[in-house]
């Protein structure tokens, strides 16, 4: 099952992608659960695909802007330096446990949507990336039990402003410029992908390969990340975590590769699906305060 975030004629809303067109689920559950993020902590898997069957898909996927797959999370876990050709060519140590930031929900864009350059930066840089998105939340999770709290996977973009982030050690202000970072198109929901399937990453800018990796890879491993930040915080359903990128990022290329307006990134993980986005200059009404 294949589970979406949009906006119809500007009205936000959630559904099931079913033959290349979208069953509304907010209006199928007659307004009581409007996002995705209210499904995932009020159904289960099961009862959402139920919910999906008994209804039409009407909506023509050209009619939709699509929304970031969890657009309201209320915490985006991004997991740094999680495979070594990444920390080797960012020239860090390797660590006993999992580099942790936060993203915020507002710094996120739709599949097909634009990603947005600040004008205070010309270093925009790429991270593809898979996302994990909880499903069943919990404290102090055990490894052994860690899948069974998975909703599913999605592609994800954690775009990153270099000149921003290397202000200090924290990381924060370059990874949540609004639209810097894209989750998308869909989640694809964990019955439909074995329990440590291998899973390829791949991203591309302007159809040139710029990272490849597999989750064989990963240096701290999904159950391992889902205890570990299950310890220190509880995880809730509709929370997201960013599973890190592998090498080839642009700010480390040799001469560096930025990504300007007009380019296309694309961020695909094998059988889940590809986000696209184009770059856009971000215009001084866009995001006013």
């Amino acid at each position: 099952m294949k589970l979406l975030s949009y906006s119809l004629r500007g009205v936000p809303s959630w559904g099931a992608l079913v033959n290349g067109r979208v069953v509304d689920l907010q209006a199928a559950s007659r307004g009581r659960i409007p996002t995705l993020r209210s499904a995932l902590a009020q159904l289960s898997l099961d009862d959402i695909e139920a919910l999906a069957s008994a209804h039409p898909a009407t909506i023509a996927l050209n009619d939709i802007a699509w929304l970031p797959v969890i657009p309201d999370a209320a915490k985006i876990f991004c997991i740094g330096l999680n495979y070594d050709e990444h920390r080797i060519e960012a020239n860090r140590d390797k660590t006993a446990q999992p580099t942790v930031f936060l993203r915020l929900a507002a710094s996120q864009a739709g599949h097909d949507e634009p990603l947005l350059l600040p004008p205070e930066s010309e270093r925009f840089d790429y991270e593809g990336e898979i996302a994990v998105i909880i499903g069943r939340g919990g404290r102090r999770i055990p490894q052994e039990d860690a899948w069974e709290h998975i909703a599913g996977y999605a592609p994800y973009n954690d775009g990153s402003i270099r000149d921003w982030q290397s202000h200090t050690s924290q990381w924060t202000p370059g990874k949540n410029f609004p639209a810097t970072g894209s989750f998308g198109p869909c989640m694809v929901t964990r019955g439909e992908i074995a329990d440590g399937q291998e899973l390829t990453l791949t991203t591309r800018l302007n159809g040139e390969v710029m990272q490849q990796a597999t989750t064989a890879q990963l240096i701290f491993s999904i159950p391992s990340l889902i205890n570990y930040l299950s310890t220190f915080i509880p995880l809730e359903p509709g929370d997201v975590i960013v599973t890190g990128t592998p090498g080839g990022v642009g700010f480390k290329r040799s001469p560096p590769v930025f990504m300007r307006v007009g380019d296309t990134v694309e961020v695909e993980v094998s059988s889940v699906g590809t986000l696209v986005n184009r770059v856009a200059a971000e215009t001084p009404l866009q995001h006013k305060a």
